[in-house]
This record gives structure tokens, sequence and C-alpha cells, in this order.
């Protein structure tokens, strides 16, 4: 039975308007209208196959689709392959009734008229499906950023934030993860950690990463529990060949969102979070951070902090306090750690409340050159005065090692102030990471030719301490407080131990041994029996102001062993 020309273009048209309100081609709900339409102009089967370019069509590597199957037995009448403008190949095979009349002109017109019209819809639904890969997946498989903004404003939208809480999370010592095990294995590691955050997730929220090792998540209330127990360690196999697998764990910040909440912004969910996230990253009490007011009020202060900091760099608001540096067996100051202090106006800002806000940004790395060029400063008006000068270290932040002139900058700014480079010295903290280690041992060797003195701050705490001394031209080792005996602990103490052979260790690759954090005579005297000359600590003296130092170095300019210093025998 054949339709006339009216019948089958009404059918056609509500096809069309059919797949006008769908995003991308659901071809379940498309069945009646391409049933009706496929009979109408004696159609018994429609195959389409899609491939992505010609050279996947020739080797045969497609997606199949039964269009229409009236389950009659036929044979193909028609054969019709289009490449669209993404390159796409659509090839349509059309078959009709064994046994039927062939086609009419005018049926295969219909027919063609069919098959163009799908490839344009399965062409759009293709780039649609693309558009939403290339948007809301990254390189390497995870829903990104936008994927999760996305979903909380739709959220909102909709009224949908109730019973709801978002997640930020922060993979724990990944950098070791990596060292472990290889980068190439830590990067499906953190993927199949991701992915089983996500399948637990399911559709009851949505998960996606922020950049590195950095995730967002909005889930359920009544699942949060589950969440966060996952967080705490799930092992994750690396080799799945021999089964092998790691521990991986993060720190959090959580929002749990209140009835009635009201959201001007995506943002005023994920500032919550990340603040929540950042306190139980650097913070180091609490793995999981609840944001709550008290964190609010915290957020906006050190927000505070961050907007005064250019203007206080104007200024020169930041001072410059030195430490003492002795050598105990003379008593002789013979250096000294150049410290920041923050004043505005008559108030003291202290160093812990605006030193770990800087380290989050490359602000920091702003200070650390503030820093060096007021120490230059300073050596030079020494010099100029005809004072007695000692070596000066001035710390550098590890977001330094993002900048690949670091090493012409340092020069740069010491030769600026016409300070002859024996007097400077660069204290580097530990990398994490073997790509930092490898910049580390760039600037370092740099700054030895140039003959500026390095030093390792914190040393035992970082990537590989061994490897750290064993591959660069350190000058000096400072041995961090966390290593240095407390009075009454045993000499076989492991901490005693430690210290001993470290000191030991030191001397015998010929670099110079300063232990820092000494507040007792007994810590003094332990220095000495372990053969480490040098110290610095409260025992000695706090951190000075500028006069203040320079009292010390013209008191101080001779050896002054079984004199009293600052009160104290040494």
């Amino acid at each position: 039975m054949r339709c006339n020309s009216l019948d089958f273009h009404v059918l056609f048209e509500q096809l069309i308007q059919k797949l006008n309100s769908q995003i991308t081609i659901n071809f379940e709900e498309l069945v009646p209208y391409t049933t009706a339409v496929c009979r109408a102009i004696r159609v018994e089967k429609i195959v389409t196959t899609t491939y992505a370019n010609a050279k996947l069509e020739a080797l045969g590597r497609g997606d199949e689709l039964v269009a229409y199957d009236s389950g009659e037995k036929c044979i193909q009448g028609l054969y019709r392959r289009i490449v669209n403008n993404m390159m796409n190949v659509i090839i349509c095979r059309v078959y009709i009734k064994e046994g039927a009349e062939p086609w009419t002109e005018e049926e295969i017109t219909r027919i063609r008229m069919y098959i163009e019209t799908m490839s344009v819809y399965v062409s759009r639904s293709k780039i649609t499906a693309a558009a939403e890969k290339y948007a809301f997946l990254d390189d390497d498989g995870y829903h990104n950023l936008r994927y999760i903004i996305r979903y909380i404003q739709r959220s909102m939208e909709s009224g949908g934030l109730n019973g709801m809480a978002a997640i930020h999370f922060n993979l724990k010592h990944f950098s070791l993860v990596n060292q472990q095990i290889g980068r190439k294995a830590g990067s499906l590691v953190m993927l199949g950690f991701f992915k089983q955050i996500e399948h637990m997730i399911d559709d009851k929220g949505a998960a996606g990463r922020m950049g590195g090792d950095n995730f967002v998540a909005m889930v359920k209330v009544e699942m949060l529990e589950e969440v966060l127990n996952a967080l705490a360690g799930i092992a994750v196999v690396y080799d799945p060949g021999s089964g092998e697998r790691i521990m991986v764990s993060a720190t959090a910040g959580v929002f749990i969102i209140p009835d009635g909440f009201t959201a001007t912004d995506v943002g005023d969910i994920l500032d919550k979070i990340i603040a929540a996230s950042t306190v139980a990253r650097t913070k180091g009490t609490a793995d999981v951070v609840y944001f709550s007011s008290e964190l609010a009020e915290e957020k906006e202060k050190l927000s505070r902090l961050q907007r005064l900091f250019p203007d206080a760099l104007v200024k020169e608001e930041f001072k410059v306090y030195y430490q003492p540096k002795i050598d105990i067996s003379t008593g002789e100051l013979i250096g000294a750690e150049a410290l920041c202090r923050w004043f505005r106006g008559d108030r003291l800002i202290p160093p812990d409340a605006f030193i770990p806000l800087l380290e989050m940004g490359l602000d920091i790395c702003k200070l650390d050159f503030y820093m060096l060029d007021h120490v230059c400063r300073d050596i030079r008006r020494w010099l100029d005065e005809g004072r007695r000068v000692v070596r000066v270290s001035v710390n550098l932040s590890r977001k330094h090692m993002m900048d690949v002139d670091l090493l012409q900058h340092i020069i740069d700014t010491v030769d600026r102030n016409n300070v002859p480079h024996e007097y400077v010295e660069v204290e580097l903290t530990e990398t994490t990471t073997d790509v930092e280690f490898r910049d580390l041992k760039r600037v370092v060797s740099g700054l030895q030719s140039e003959g500026i003195c390095t030093s390792v701050d914190d040393f035992g705490m970082g990537y590989s301490s061994l490897n750290l001394i064993k591959e660069m031209p350190w000058n000096v080792l400072k041995i961090d407080r966390s290593f240095l005996p407390v009075d009454g602990e045993s000499e076989n103490s492991t901490r005693s131990v430690m210290f001993k052979y470290v000191v030991a260790m030191a001397k015998d690759l010929g670099l110079e041994c300063i232990a820092e954090g000494v507040e007792t005579e007994k810590q003094v005297e332990l220095l000495k029996h372990n053969d480490c000359e040098l110290a610095q600590g409260f025992f000695f003296d706090r951190p000075l102001p500028t006069e203040e130092f320079e009292k010390r170095l013209d008191q101080y300019h001779y050896s002054l062993s079984g004199e009293a210093w600052g009160g104290k025998s040494i």
C-alpha cells in the first residue's frame, strides 16, 4: 500500500519536529516516527553505519545502527554514502520487501530525502557529543571544572542545592607516589582514585578535576560520610599484571549547603570549600575541615592581608630582621639569616599570618626579592661605613623554581647593589618532586659558579636528602630543628644518633654545618661534642632589627671565647 504525498509530508514533518526537540538523537524515542515514515515509503529496513573518518571506514571501525526493521524478509534496494563537513562518513543501506514492486522515482526521492535529513541530524548529534567531550572532559579523561560549574549552575536554577554538600579535595603527598612508582603509573593511580570516587557518587552528584591533584565534588548529604571515608584512603591498582596496589588519600574542605541557601554565582560555593580545603592541607590538624563562620572570618582576614600586600611592598612596610649565626668554638658572629617582619603602622603582623598566605601564589617571590634587595642595600652600606661585614643568608621559596631565569635575577639584584658575591648566601628549601630537583640543581650550580654561597634549608624534610647533597655543590647544610636533640634526651635516642651522623656526613663532604633552633646551653654542649661548630637560635639571639644587629657587628668582631654573649656563658 502506497501513501499519498500529503500523508508522507505530514509524517515527515512530525519526525523533523521530534528531531528538533532533541539535543542529541535518542533513537528509541524516534521509533514511532521512523516506523510511520518508513511504512509510508515501503522501506522494510534501514541500517546506518557511521565512521569518524575515511581511514576508519577502510579499517571497518564504525558504529552501526539499525534505524528501522520491520522483520520482513527483504533485500537491499538503495545504498548511499555521505561525507559531512566534519569528514564523518555515513553509509545508509535501505531495504525493500523481497518480491515487492520496485520503488517508484517519487518513493526513491522521498527515501533520499529521509536519508539526507537523518544524516544531518546524526552529524549534529556527533558535533554535540564532541562538543560535550571537549568542553567538559580534559585531555586525561577527567570531567573538568566547567563540568562542575555547569552542574552547580543547573542545580542553583532548579533549586536543587538543598540537601547537597560541596567538597574540594587534594591528594596527599602525591609527588611521593610519583617518586615511588613513576610518573606514568602515578597518572593511572590518580585517574583510578578519581574514577572510584566518581563511580561511588554516580547520579547522586558530580565530580571533576580543577587541575593537578585538586578535585571538586557535589554529593547528596546522605552519602557524604561514605565519600569522606573513601577520601581517607583507597587502595588503587597501579600494575594490572601483578595486582600491585598503592594507598591514596586526600585532605578535604566541605561545605554542607543549608536549606534555603542562595548563591549569586558558583564562586559562593567554590570559595568556601577551597578555603576549608586550604586549612586542611596546610594546618595539618585535620584531614577534613568543614566551612564555618569562624573560617569565613579567617578567610576574610587573609583576603584583607592579600589585598594590602602590593601597597605594603611599595611603602616598604616589610623590615629585615637579622638572626646571628655563631661559631660556638670562638663565640664569634660569623653570619646572619635575614628574616621578614611586617609592620602595618605600629602593629606587627607575625610571619605565620602572612608567609603561608603569600606561599599560596607567586606573591612570595616578590617578597623574597624585596628582601634580597634590602639585604644587599644594608651590606653595601656597611661596607661603605667601614663596618666588619658577615655573610647574610636570604630565603627563597620553592615557588621560584617556576622562574627559568631565576639565576640571572638573583645575580642582577646582587650586582645592582654592587655587593661582592661572597657576602650573599641563598637558602633554598628541599624540593618535593624530581622536576623541581633538576631545576634546583641548575640554580645551585649556577650560583656556585658565580661565587654565591648556597645552603639547603630544612634538610631531611624533602624529595631525597641524600641525592640532594650528593648531586649538588652546596656550601652549607642547615640541620632542621627537628633533628636537634632536646635537653635530657639519651645519646642513644634515634634523634641523637641521626644528628651525630648528619653532622659527620656533612663534614666529610666538606660542607659547613649549622644547627638552627639552638635554645639551651646543653644543646650548645651537644653541638661541641659532635663537632658542629656553627649555631643559630634563641640561646644567642632572637632575630634583631637592623640597628640592633649593627651593634652586634660592631661589638663582636673578634674572638669572644669564654666571654658573655647575650647574658649567657658559652
